[in-house]
């Protein structure tokens, strides 16, 4: 029996108790989840509301596998306990519950745009990212930005170029998760925006110490006596500031002390560690390995293996699709092949 053809009593009901919930329980500013608008309009689910099925359908997703093995902050660290950005997606979808939840906010909603937010991410972290920005700006006067190339990945490359046929809250949410990117247009998409810098500058502190490249006497005294000296205490304290200033603004925003601490710690973060001394020894490494793949790519008459994952693309998308979608270590052995001689047996 197909029980979308014939559903059953729990399944008949479902969207209708779903919708009297969140009409009872959810604040009047939150994203509903009903109607489900997406590009392609689809019968809804008996069991899952509409974002429920867009949550899985990330977390079911090739390039959501693949962010195992994509960096945050450190490339291919040799410890276990390292964040990669498969972690990080994690750690910012948690947090973001939380916020959504004592707001009495959209939690599937906010579930899925934090699961689904950095699809898009290009080998090597946000210093691949730039790299591949580069040397599209120079080739065809094209720009890489990886929120921009999560929603491509969501609504072009998934399902052999089908896409997911998310709804528009949720792509909203991917699209503008980045500070570089307009303000999302859902209270829960904001959500996500400022958590996911609370996520990353904290976890990233964790990591620099752990790789010795920070210590902690090292973070400025200031910030660190308004947010706390632990990265529990600092995420613990940080919440409850996003959750207390948003309530009183009707908005997601943070308290001015602690917006000003945070900012503190992302300032030092970036000189002493995203572009410290450690970090920019390896830089030089990761233009060399994303440069010599773009060219080897241009070069070939058929550009990339696959085709570039989208059909109809043109050669500097195909080559965008390809590069973008690698993870840290296949761009590495795909960079050997080409780079390194295989021994000869004698």
């Amino acid at each position: 029996m197909d029980p979308h053809a014939q559903p059953g009593p729990v399944a008949s009901a479902f969207a209708q108790r779903r919708q009297a919930w969140e009409q009872t329980h959810l604040s009047p500013a939150a994203a509903r989840s009903y109607p489900a608008r997406r590009a392609e309009p689809e019968p809804d689910c008996g069991l899952r509301s509409p974002l429920q099925r867009d949550r899985d359908r990330i977390v079911h997703s090739k390039a959501f596998r693949r962010l195992k093995h994509k960096t945050q902050v450190f490339v291919a660290p040799e410890g276990d306990h390292y964040r990669t950005r498969l972690t990080h997606t994690i750690e910012v979808t948690q947090i973001s519950r939380t916020v959504a939840r004592a707001l009495e906010l959209n939690e599937d909603l906010t579930e899925a745009i934090g699961l689904g937010h950095d699809l898009g991410h290009a080998p090597f972290g946000h210093i691949g990212e730039q790299y591949l920005d580069e040397a599209l700006q120079e080739r065809f006067g094209r720009e890489f930005r990886h929120y921009e190339h999560s929603l491509r990945v969501v609504d072009v490359l998934e399902r052999d170029g089908s896409g997911l046929n998310l709804t528009d809250d949720v792509r909203d949410g991917i699209l503008c998760h980045s500070g570089r990117a307009p303000t999302p247009r859902t209270l829960e998409g904001r959500i996500v925006r400022i958590v996911d810098r609370v996520a990353y500058i904290n976890h990233d502190i964790d990591d620099a110490i752990r790789a010795g490249v920070l210590r902690e006497a090292d973070l400025p005294a200031d910030a660190i006596a308004v947010l706390g000296d632990t990265g529990s205490v600092r995420i613990d304290r940080l919440v409850h500031d996003l959750v207390e200033a948003s309530s009183s603004a009707g908005d997601i925003v943070q308290g001015a002390e602690a917006g000003e601490a945070m900012d503190a710690l992302r300032t030092f973060m970036f000189a002493h560690v995203y572009l410290g001394p450690t970090a920019m020894r390896e830089h030089a490494k990761i233009r060399q390995v994303i440069r010599t793949l773009f060219e080897h790519y241009v070069a070939l008459p058929d550009g990339p293996p696959d085709g570039g994952g989208a059909p109809g693309a043109d050669q500097a998308q195909r080559i965008t699709d390809y590069l973008a979608g690698m993870t840290d270590r296949y761009c590495i052995r795909t960079f050997e092949t080409l780079a390194v001689p295989d021994g000869f047996v004698g």
